[in-house]
């Protein structure tokens, strides 16, 4: 009967396609299972709707559920009759608090609505009874088979909730995707009200705790607990009776819970059996068709038996809803065909569950890494807690609550040493906030990423690069970086890459930093060498292909270990020599010296993109047997030395960071926890910064792209390895910048492509957010001013040309008119 391999069998041409009848059996009498019921009958009244509950009418494990005004509004649409029902007894708040460390942050404008589980299931239960949906409780429906053959429908929805038999009978064709979080966390509650969505922190011995806690009724609060796995075993929770583990908890947030006793509902459970581990479950297919006879009916997930979605963002009810939603619309769209309307519910739901599982996910890895933000100050903490997600940004926030921002940004503006606006100045941006290493001043946050440009001569920089760079600095970034520089001649990518092997080489660049000082910017080179990666064409004669003309012939390459890095297609690279590496060594030695001649007043060295110094690093490319190879501390070791060489001659006021591959994206490769000991070890031998990029080291890497993809990574290892580091990938609106900045989550933020397309990136960004030129810290905006008057005078040009363009448009009208 079953046909597992396949969503759909295959079928004539001209088969007609099945419509809904009027019979439909629904699996679960759960959020999805009723609200689908409820309003299939209101779209289809004729229609024979049926669900089978396993439980009894009044039986339910849960407190209350949370959404936000949007999903009211949504339900309003839906069915105004239930919504009314719902919101009427709505507990409503807008804000969010946070205690930490002894201090209380409260910020606005979220607009939460709870109510208690049962009494919401009360509500649609009724409901569907009055609009004729059929309830059968204490009915278990063991085979799904056997209930499809007893009741014949011609659809049957599996809201069957998160340990869906259904699912589970047809994996083959749904192909779930189940991961099971590390923290554990007890569901209880607590006959208090509280006034704000209330986050609680409590430390330990053994590491956090927090509490999450919501009101949903006149007199009742949800009060979640949760902690790592590990901490809840070194607690001892793991082998407490549940009336001890809720006595443990009651005494860890007494503070909190004024004096009120925690409540659980889960009696039927004995000991730690209470402390779950929440699973994130993904389906790739939400439909199976099964047939019966002549018959082929679809059976569809709905809710938690296709998707969960972390309780920390409160969202699995919504989703069960906004599903039964979608559904519904498209049958009704599609004349109550089934399979263009099952494939239309498919296509929008599953986007639109990804979106909150992404975010869930963010939030998720949060509250699972507390000990990574406990160093953070409590107003930064805060704020970190209130972006987690990264659907709530900077300027999502002002929205929300402006004064708590306003708070924030001045908060920020004070830890950089400036002095807090008046009552009528407007706070400044956190992205425009001065940022001092060692002696070296920048006079905001917006860094201009190394981007090769292939434009040398004899690795020579010229007019190009001058302006390329200079027009950066004018653009308002705080610190300038040239592109990869290369030590030797040997060491470029392609024949058209810089290079400071050499005095006139040195001289070319001091000309270029002195312009960019002009500009009140601070100007960084970045060293490297291209190992196994050199001897390649221009990006625009084809990317990481050999030199192919004979004017431009093919050179040597050497790496950590004999490598190709196109298979069948690169040069082959030798094992570096311990000769080898000592000449390299003495290279990079006199390129630092150089670079200091020539006035930059920071240093990077370039340790990532399977560059030389990177094959060392990634296992993915160091097979070496000797004391370089081996175990990460061994791999890092020739790193190492190059680092500490150029440290000892680079003057000790001046910084230098180091740019590492913080995830090679391919299995066996450099991982973000190794990314963390990395920078350890850098920090141990000098490094001031760590600048966080990943992948480039195979071609076989799958990277997750995504708007600030790689952030991640630096927020691990500024805050677990306690060093600044720069943020770096599809960073590109001031907002993204401002929420990294606020957040600890990085030092700086390197933008990349955006500044290729518009050197003013920073200026005109600001400028969208209100913030003129006249709004920087006065110390730190050297140049703005002539920048203005540039931009004042680009903007009378382009007048001009519109002017010029109209007169033209005109003369050619009155010209063909003549004629």
């Amino acid at each position: 009967m079953s046909n597992p391999d396949q969503s759909k069998p295959d079928q004539p041409a001209n088969a007609a396609q099945p419509t809904l009848s009027p019979k439909t059996l629904i699996l679960g009498g759960g959020p999805a299972g009723l609200y689908f019921g409820l309003l299939l009958k209101l779209a289809r009244p004729d229609a024979d709707v049926t669900i089978l509950e396993r439980n009894r009418a009044g039986d339910t494990f849960g407190w209350g559920v949370v959404f936000n005004d949007q999903t009211i509004s949504n339900l309003m649409d839906a069915d105004p009759v239930s919504a009314h029902t719902i919101y009427s007894e709505f507990n409503h708040w807008d804000d969010v608090e946070v205690h930490f460390k002894g201090t209380v942050t409260r910020a606005g404008g979220f607009g939460f609505i709870g109510i208690g589980r049962k009494r919401l299931l009360n509500i649609l239960q009724d409901r569907c009874r009055e609009v004729g949906v059929k309830l059968v409780f204490e009915h278990p429906f063991e085979d799904v088979e056997e209930e499809i053959a007893r009741h014949q429908p011609d659809l049957v929805i599996a809201a069957d909730g998160l340990n869906s038999r259904t699912r589970q009978k047809y994996a083959a064709t749904y192909r779930p995707d189940i991961d099971v979080r590390h923290n554990r966390f007890v569901w209880l509650g607590v006959k208090h009200k509280y006034d704000a969505f209330t986050f609680d922190f409590q430390q330990t011995p053994h590491g956090w705790f927090q509490a999450h806690i919501y009101q949903f009724d006149a007199e009742t609060s949800t009060f979640i607990v949760e902690t790592p796995e590990h901490v809840w075993k070194a607690a001892g929770l793991e082998d407490m009776s549940q009336e001890d583990g809720i006595a443990y908890c009651e005494h860890l947030f007494q503070g909190i819970l004024n004096g009120q006793k925690l409540l659980s509902n889960a009696a039927h459970l004995r000991g730690s059996a209470i402390w779950i581990k929440f699973p994130r479950v993904i389906t790739k297919e939400w439909v199976h068709w099964e047939e019966f006879g002549a018959r082929r009916v679809p059976i569809v997930l709905m809710g938690d038996a296709a998707h969960t979605a972390h309780y920390s963002i409160g969202s699995g009810t919504k989703l069960a809803f906004e599903d039964a939603i979608s559904l519904v619309g498209h049958l009704k769209r599609k004349d109550f065909a089934l399979e263009p309307a099952l494939e239309a519910y498919v296509a929008e739901r599953s986007v639109e569950v990804l979106k909150i599982q992404n975010a869930a996910r963010n939030s998720t890895e949060w509250f699972e890494h507390v000990e990574r933000y406990a160093a953070l100050p409590p107003a930064q903490f805060a704020y970190s807690l209130l972006t987690r997600s990264q659907r709530i940004s900077h300027e999502n926030l002002r929205e929300r609550d402006a004064e708590y921002l306003g708070g924030v940004e001045s908060w920020v503006a004070e830890q950089a040493g400036l002095p807090a606006p008046d009552k009528t100045g407007k706070p400044l941006l956190p992205m425009l906030t001065p940022y001092t290493l060692r002696d070296v001043t920048l006079k905001n946050r917006i860094v201009m990423s190394p981007m090769a440009v292939y434009s040398a001569q004899d690795g020579l920089p010229n007019d190009f690069h001058l302006v390329h760079l200079g027009a950066r600095a004018l653009g308002g970034a705080g610190l300038i970086f040239t592109e990869m520089t290369c030590v030797l001649p040997e060491g470029r990518i392609t024949p058209g890459c810089a290079g400071l092997w050499n005095d006139t080489q040195r001289d070319a660049w001091k000309r270029i930093v002195d312009f960019v000082h002009g500009q009140g910017a601070k100007v960084a080179i970045q060293l490297g060498h291209a190992g196994a990666k050199g001897s390649t064409r221009r990006a625009w004669d084809g990317t990481d292909l050999p030199l192919s003309d004979p004017a431009e012939p093919n050179w040597p390459l050497m790496s950590a270990s004999e490598q190709q890095y196109l298979d069948g297609i690169s040069q082959k690279s030798s094992a570096m020599t311990r000769a080898d590496m000592d000449t390299v060594k003495e290279a990079f030695v006199d390129a630092t010296r150089r670079a200091d001649e020539a006035g930059f007043d920071w240093l990077e060295l370039h340790c990532a993109h399977g560059y030389l110094l990177s094959s060392f690093i990634s296992p993915l490319t160091n097979q070496r047997t000797d004391e370089y190879g081996g175990s990460l501390d061994h791999r890092l070791r020739y790193p190492l030395e190059v680092f500490q060489a150029i440290r000892g001659v680079w003057p000790p006021e001046k910084p230098i960071s180091v740019r590492i591959s913080a995830h090679d994206w391919v299995e066996g490769g450099i991982t973000p926890d190794d990314a963390v000991q990395i920078a350890r070890l850098f920090k141990e031998a000098g490094a001031d910064m760590i600048d966080c990029s990943s992948g480039q080291v195979s071609k076989k890497e799958q990277p997750v792209y995504g708007r600030m993809y790689q952030t991640p990574f630096a927020d691990r290892v500024r805050n677990e390895a306690g060093i600044p580091t720069i943020a770096v990938g599809n960073i590109y609106e001031a907002d993204h910048v401002n929420s990294i900045i606020s957040s600890g989550r990085a030092d700086l933020c390197a933008i990349a492509r955006p500044h290729l397309s518009n050197p003013f990136w920073t200026l005109h960004e600001t400028a969208k957010l209100g913030f003129a030129a006249q709004d920087w810290p006065k110390p730190y905006w050297a140049g703005q001013q002539q920048l203005e008057r540039n931009l004042e005078r680009e903007k009378q040009m382009q007048q001009a040309q519109a002017g010029a363009d109209a007169a033209l448009a005109r003369m050619k009208v009155e010209l063909e008119g003549s004629v």
